[in-house]
């Protein structure tokens, strides 16, 4: 077991340690967007490469939302034991490596329990930067969560809008692959190095208090985690079937479908660094139940009308609807009391990055019945739920 060090939050002595943190931080954020990005714009990639239907896609997709559920009931307790830090380096350099050999595998067998690993990896980086960015917005004295998870668009659209480019120009998708996962790892693991030195426990609790290592959701943390698994759902299910919806239901290239992915990242950027001012001015619930309803409205469009014009433009309401959905959320669990930052990030993610293991099976067997369009369908349920439970959100203060 590895020794443990002082559960302490640290108090930086300069405001060039928080300023250097932050940027940093923003850097990590961007570089998970540019992996989640870079998946869903290949997974047509994978699909052509292993031959598979849409069942079987759906089966890889799982494989991927179940390392990432399971690894969050340990996420909290790696990222005490480590450090944000140490955890962020480590999660980063194995998301890389498992999503830079997707396509190098013999086939499906070996496909699946790499899918799991990257899953596994992708959940504790969420976790472990997710977590610095809750303990620098409470340094701070200031909300900087939104801006962080605008930073993970800005990657998720790079990742895409770099895979639209390349696929255009003709360059293998294993290349692709490899480069970008090298570049990514690259980055990562150099600015690891000027994150804060936090979050490490001794004995089993944290710096606030509360419990390191994962805290059952139940009372706010349940309702928290129930409004992240119906906006997590809608938001994976566009991550991971956007682009082959642009593809095989509205007959675009891969190229050009790759846009959409991008479209949907960049709106949700846009809407996510205008965030912090719009939560210090109006009330969170009513962003959330704006949001969540202006992206139902808009996916029932898109559906209905399967123009590629206008499912562009559905794609940036949808995205700059979610948007608010994560850093509320997230930043609303950490003010639960009795739970570390931590703990609490994990346990409502545990709920809400189920929507991602729902979300494959559920959208590969409507799609297999009846058809893509209609299976995507469940963002519009998810978002009208999102937006009638948005009522249930504590506000700052309760």
């Amino acid at each position: 077991m590895p020794t443990r060090r002082t559960a302490t939050l640290p108090t930086p002595r300069s405001p060039t340690i928080l300023s250097r943190a932050r940027r940093v931080t923003r850097l990590q954020f961007m570089a998970l967007g540019v992996l989640v990005g870079t998946w869903g714009a290949h997974i047509p990639s994978v699909r052509a490469h292993y031959a598979l239907d849409e069942m079987t896609l759906s089966l890889v997709l799982l494989a991927a939302a179940l390392g990432t559920v399971g690894s969050l009931f340990v996420a909290g307790r790696i990222v005490g034991w480590l450090g944000a830090r140490s955890a962020t380096a480590l999660a980063a350099g194995l998301a890389c490596v498992s999503l830079g050999i997707v396509l190098e595998l013999p086939g499906l067998i070996a496909l699946l329990p790499l899918m799991l690993i990257f899953g596994a990896a992708m959940s504790i980086l969420d976790v472990s930067i997710n977590t610095e960015g809750a303990a620098l917005e409470s340094l701070s004295g200031r909300p900087i969560m939104s801006n962080l998870h605008g930073m993970f668009s800005v990657g998720g659209m790079t990742g895409a809008a770099l895979a639209s480019l390349m696929l255009g120009a003709g360059v293998a998708p294993r290349l692709q692959l490899f480069g970008v996962c090298a570049g990514v790892a690259i980055v990562a693991l150099f600015a690891s190095r000027w994150m804060l030195e936090t979050h490490a426990d001794s004995g089993g609790e944290s710096g606030d208090g509360g419990k390191v290592h994962f805290a059952w959701p139940r009372d706010k943390l349940l309702i928290i985690g129930l409004l992240i698994l119906a906006g997590m759902t809608a938001e994976g299910v566009m991550y991971d079937w956007c682009v082959l919806y642009l593809n095989q239901e509205v007959g675009m290239s891969q190229a050009r479908a790759a846009l959409g992915y991008a479209i949907f990242s960049g709106a949700m950027a846009a809407s996510r660094f205008g965030g912090d001012a719009l939560r210090a001015r109006y009330s969170e619930r009513g962003l959330l139940r704006f949001g969540a309803g202006m992206a139902a409205v808009a996916m029932a469009v898109v559906l209905l009308s399967a123009h590629p014009w206008v499912a562009l433009l559905g794609f940036a309401l949808a995205g700059a609807g979610l948007a608010p959905v994560a850093p509320i959320l997230f930043n609303a669990a950490t003010r639960v009391p009795g739970v570390s930052r931590a703990a609490a990030i994990a346990s409502v993610t545990s709920i809400g990055y189920s929507g991602f293991m729902i979300g494959p099976p559920l959208i590969g067997s409507i799609a297999t019945a009846t058809s893509l369009t209609a299976a995507l369908g469940v963002v519009v349920l998810a978002s009208g739920l999102l937006a009638y439970g948005a009522r249930f959100v504590p506000e700052k203060g309760d």
